[in-house]
């Protein structure tokens, strides 16, 4: 039966759009994920397709294309799926979920280059309205690497497969890499351009699906606590940390030549202080969040002493979880004159009234001390302490903590009497955890980001300008380290290189250590 009106409709005509208890559910539609063989569509993509069905967030009639160069038939499609869905979902397997989702697969084989392979896909997505409802709504997933993105979209707007019909839309799916820097990402966006008009590319940054960086916002707004201390007035630095104890893995063809800065604060890291430090957005709708962050990137200072105010590093031979590791020159598959970092931090300053004078320091590395991502906000230390040297010798600067991931919460530091009869002070935390507070375990980032790209909902996803503000402000650094040698080498299981310590004690300030 075909699908007329949008799935919450029929499921509650009642519904007020404003009655935030109850879950947004996707109308009618389908997806094609081109690159479906790749682990980012095995690991990611499709068990978020399967959670959403889980949790009642998809339509009946649902339709999933996998394209790809194999020469599979739809039960072959549908066995992979079901192993990648068994393997990666945060739900349980329900074999009636099941069901009804594998009934809209199909499996369209071919290359980029191929018309026939194209024409299928177009005949495909036709049977789909037809059979499972979808209305002529598909977005166009490219789970593969950017060089390929010319031919696939130039494919479907040759093959009329862009252009929705009247009612109905049609949209494009692009994940990071947003170019490797400004002048390519440029060309990438007037590539896209050419075929989907801006309102429908959603540039997938992962780490903006995360519910703890979505609490930012929350953690910020809807508390009066934090606003009055939350500028230059109060607040010493902050710390933005992505740390990984894994190496490159079977990563090396992707990473070599990209390296940490391009990887993770391009993107990752430099949406995580945009969001810290921007103004409060008149409502959460795209274009409100949209203007605030790009207030604060336009705002940036990039370091006007590069060798000072930035550092980079590539990890040796080393432990790492009672292991011995090798080193990113011993790597599989890595060039052993290769100069791409491994770790990489730098020093921005964000001019505006509210954060003038307070430093942004952001890092990121492969095969450091643990597996962490959190933002620190380090406050100012008490201008009078009324207390000797001895009674305050283990009292360090207040803090604010968002972990992000793996333990998701947040930490506040503060000064605190040990029992006693002595007046000695020292540092205790007030921890919020998600996992001991809220019942429902957090959606994955996947899930809230498919669910966001078939509403058509576009607050998460970063747009041209974002991209090309933050490449403006990492160029320079790039170009200034391939004009100055090798990274400095840091042993695996450290927390980086020496010269990343000696960038804050010039300042006279610390890293946090996770």
């Amino acid at each position: 039966m075909t699908l007329t009106a949008p799935a919450e409709v029929l499921l509650n005509p009642l519904r007020d759009p404003q009655d935030r208890r109850l879950p947004r559910i996707a109308g009618p539609c389908g997806m094609v994920i081109f690159g479906v063989t790749g682990d980012l569509s095995r690991k990611k993509v499709m068990p978020a397709i399967y959670d959403l069905a889980n949790r009642g967030l998809l339509p009946p009639g649902f339709g999933l294309v996998g394209f790809a160069r194999r020469d599979w038939a739809d039960q072959d499609f549908t066995q992979i799926v079901h192993d990648s869905v068994k393997q990666h979902s945060r739900t349980p397997f329900r074999e009636e979920v099941w069901q009804q989702m594998a009934s809209g697969f199909r499996f369209v084989p071919g290359d980029f280059a191929d018309d026939v392979a194209f024409e299928q896909l177009r005949e495909t997505i036709q049977e789909l309205d037809r059979e499972r409802g979808t209305g002529g709504n598909h977005a166009f997933y490219l789970a593969i690497p950017p060089s390929f993105f010319p031919d696939v979209v130039s494919q479907l707007k040759e093959h009329g497969l862009s252009q929705p019909d009247t009612g109905s839309w049609r949209r494009v799916v692009v994940e990071k890499p947003f170019g490797h820097d400004l002048e390519s990402a440029r060309k990438l966006n007037a590539i896209i351009s050419e075929v989907f008009p801006p309102e429908s590319v959603f540039r997938i940054d992962h780490y903006l699906g995360k519910e703890t960086v979505q609490n930012i916002l929350a953690l910020r707004f809807a508390n009066q606590l934090f606003e009055p201390v939350w500028n230059s007035n109060y607040v010493d630095h902050v710390q933005i940390t992505m740390a990984e104890d894994i190496g490159i893995g079977s990563r090396a063809g992707y990473y070599d030549g990209i390296g940490a800065a391009r990887d993770v604060i391009q993107n990752h890291l430099v949406q995580l202080m945009a969001l810290i430090a921007m103004e409060e957005p008149v409502s959460f709708d795209a274009h409100s969040l949209r203007v605030e962050k790009q207030k604060v990137l336009r705002s940036l200072r990039t370091p006007s002493r590069l060798d000072l105010h930035t550092s980079r590093g590539q990890y040796t031979a080393g432990w790492a979880g009672g292991q011995k590791v090798p080193g990113y020159l011993q790597e599989e598959d890595i060039p052993r004159s290769s100069t791409t970092e491994t770790f990489a931090a730098i020093r921005l300053d964000i001019d505006t009234r509210r954060w003038a004078g307070v430093p942004f320091y952001l890092r990121t590395g492969k095969r450091l001390g643990r597996r962490v991502t959190e933002v620190a906000v380090m406050f100012k230390r008490a201008p009078h302490l009324p207390f000797d040297a001895a009674e305050t010798e283990e009292l360090g600067q207040n803090a604010l903590v968002i972990r992000v991931q793996p333990d998701e919460g947040v930490t506040v530091r503060f000064g605190a009497k040990v029992p006693g009869t002595a007046m000695e002070i020292r540092d205790v935390n007030m921890d919020f955890a998600y996992g001991g507070t809220f019942v429902e375990s957090s959606p994955e980032a996947y899930e809230r980001l498919v669910l966001d790209v078939l509403l058509g909902d576009p607050p998460l996803f970063p747009q041209l300008e974002e991209v090309e503000l933050s490449w403006q402000m990492l160029d320079p650094i790039i170009d200034y380290w391939a004009d100055h040698g090798k990274p400095d080498p840091y042993e695996s299981g450290t927390w980086g290189p020496r010269s990343a310590v000696e960038m804050l004690a010039r300042d006279g300030r610390v890293w946090r250590r996770p």
